[in-house]
């Protein structure tokens, strides 16, 4: 799987704003300051998030960009879904769409298969875990094993 600048952009974005002590907004500028993000592209992204309902915006002097949800209620998988779409496509479309002959029809079910472990991680970390640094025991322990940071 290839994590998108786009979606990691929106996932650091979004633990800046969970993790500030006092929940006001933060305008874009200073987002992307704090988290090396250039301005032009994450305008695009929290225009992203904000069409799915993860962030609001609020105008004026004391304006800027905040949660439109609990921190603990927004997962990983919704963040990529919003600025990137689906977790997995196979050239556009979703992997129970795609079709090939009998000789290949097994590499529906490894992109269905591939779906499955995605969702196992990305739909049971949230911004508040994140942000807590308290990601949940059943992502730390896969990071455990020395094989996974291996680059094979």
């Amino acid at each position: 799987m290839r994590v998108s600048a786009k979606s990691d952009y929106a996932l650091r974005a979004l633990i800046e704003m969970a993790g500030r002590d006092d929940g006001r907004p933060v305008s874009a500028e200073e987002l992307g300051r704090l988290q090396e993000i250039p301005h032009g592209f994450l305008q695009a992204i929290l225009a992203d998030l904000r069409r799915a309902g993860v962030v609001m915006s609020q105008r004026g002097q004391s304006g800027g960009w905040r949660l439109a949800r609990e921190a603990s209620t927004v997962t990983v998988a919704d963040v990529i879904r919003a600025v990137d779409g689906p977790l997995v496509s196979v050239y556009g479309l979703r992997p129970e769409a795609v079709t090939y002959n009998e000789k290949a029809d097994g590499l529906q079910q490894v992109w269905i298969a591939a779906r499955s472990a995605l969702r196992d991680v990305f739909e049971k970390v949230t911004i508040d875990s994140l942000a807590t640094r308290e990601l949940p025991q059943e992502v730390t322990s896969r990071t455990a094993d020395e094989d996974a940071w291996q680059p094979h």
